[in-house]
């Protein structure tokens, strides 16, 4: 097509940074590319293929390839991945609609490399999105980089993470009106596994998922926060600043540490208490290096501001939001939730007395690192133990603070230990570790709440 030398005409590389992200949402070319793309996924199977009226498929994606070549000219610096975009779509019509395949634009397309604040980029995949649809559907998604400046100096000293790339929503088809905050390039359909080089988190709706619970559940506890904390609640802006940097520090800890070999990201069949403790060790990593940047006088004021709110985000994301967030099957970080907030109260930092939640602030920091260290120290032991006698130990640890379901049979030491791991698994109950009485109250009154936030993005 003509317009492919348009397309490919822009220096890769050198990102075009436009002031107003939304005036890209508002294009009429993007809206017809959202519109084709809501629609011909009324004419996917699960696998991504077409099962519905395949002329008017054809038409929909000369529609989203004729979008994509209006568009280009925003996004100068993806100019390859467009033109591979194109192709792929073109190529998925030359072979009959069946499984798609965009291995070929998913490998030109590296957010990681151009990490600026603002940046642009239009995504168009078949795929499916976590929390959303289990179907590889195609989505169109418009997202903007968040890289604050201070976020920078981070990545490039201690806290390197070069596939970590934050985003902002700027428009998004239907999958993505939902609870999922990432983009991940192991979701889209492509005809091989490479080895993925970025992962992309969206601050903005995180911030904004946060800013909306935590409200509501300190008002509900009647707790009262810190102006600090508050600052949060109040700021958009200054809430994503802090994800990302939550966030920037997460992520990488995922590989990092007294690893008992690759506890989380081998596909493999786990009692889903380990990745309670696994999601738990990197939030509460983000937290001992966000305290540790606090009490470090050589670090920049803005750097060190941040720092404390990324304290009062881990925490309060992790007993509110997370806590009661999803179904009581297996969820793994509605566990980890709970096991913070038990921690906390016995510990005696936390309290629920009169009916009003109260937190020690001044011993909060050494109190969650503790939690830390434990789960720290079950990891450093873990490269020496058996798999089932490392799982014995995790739930050991997990069910000293939380307790289990009375009828559990891990509790009562009824276990097939001679049997393969996946029965010492399957013995493992849905709601292994119940909420508590005091979360059944509060879920009752913050469940609503919770609810309304899937889908948003800044308020």
């Amino acid at each position: 097509m003509a317009q492919l030398s348009d397309i490919n005409s822009g220096v890769i590389g050198e990102p075009e940074v436009v002031e107003d992200g939304g005036r890209l949402a508002a294009q009429p070319s993007w809206l017809r590319l959202k519109a084709a793309a809501s629609e011909i996924r009324t004419l996917q199977r699960q696998d991504g293929s077409v099962s519905g009226d395949a002329s008017r498929a054809k038409g929909l994606i000369f529609t989203i390839i004729a979008a994509i070549e209006e568009l280009a000219p925003f996004l100068r610096h993806d100019g390859d991945y467009l033109a591979a975009l194109i192709t792929d779509f073109e190529r998925w019509v030359a072979d009959g609609l069946g499984v798609p395949d965009f291995y070929d634009s998913l490998m030109a397309f590296q957010p990681q490399r151009n990490r600026v604040d603002g940046v642009r980029h239009l995504v168009v995949f078949p795929m499916f999105t976590q929390n959303g649809s289990t179907s590889r559907l195609v989505e169109a998604v418009l997202i903007e980089v968040i890289w604050p400046a201070f976020v920078a100096d981070l990545e490039a000293g201690d806290y390197s993470n070069e596939l970590f790339v934050p985003m902002r929503f700027l428009d998004f088809t239907a999958g993505y009106d939902t609870n999922a905050a990432v983009l991940v390039p192991e979701t889209v359909a492509m005809r091989q596994i490479p080895q993925f080089t970025w992962g992309a988190i969206f601050a903005d709706r995180e911030a904004a998922r946060f800013r909306r619970v935590v409200r509501a559940a300190a008002e509900i506890t009647r707790l009262r926060l810190p102006a600090d904390a508050a600052r949060l609640l109040d700021d958009q802006a200054l809430a994503e600043e802090t994800f990302v940097m939550w966030d920037l520090i997460h992520d990488r800890t995922h590989m990092r540490g007294d690893l008992p070999f690759d506890p989380f990201m081998v596909k493999q069949r786990m009692p889903f208490f380990l990745y309670s403790l696994e999601e738990l060790r990197c939030d509460l990593t983000a937290f001992r290096e966000a305290v540790k940047l606090v009490r470090n006088p050589d670090t920049p004021d803005l750097t060190k501001d941040r720092a404390q709110l990324v304290q009062y985000a881990v925490i309060f994301d992790r007993i509110f939001r997370f806590s009661l967030t999803g179904t009581r099957v297996r969820n793994y970080d509605g566990l980890g939730g709970q096991l913070l907030f038990a921690w906390l109260h016995q510990q005696h930092v936390l309290h629920w007395t009169d009916t009003r939640l109260s937190i020690i602030w001044e011993q909060l920091p050494d109190a969650v690192i503790a939690l830390a260290s434990e789960i720290d120290a079950l990891y450093w032991r873990s490269i020496d133990r058996p798999k089932a006698a490392h799982w014995l130990a995790a739930y050991e640890l997990v069910s000293k603070t939380v307790t289990p379901h009375p009828a559990s049979r891990w509790a009562k030491g009824d276990l097939p230990l001679d049997a393969p791991p996946r029965e010492l698994t399957d013995a493992v109950m849905d709601d292994e570790f119940p909420l508590s009485m005091f979360f059944e109250a509060l879920g009752k009154k913050l469940a609503p709440v919770i609810e309304s936030t899937s889908g948003i993005t800044a308020y």
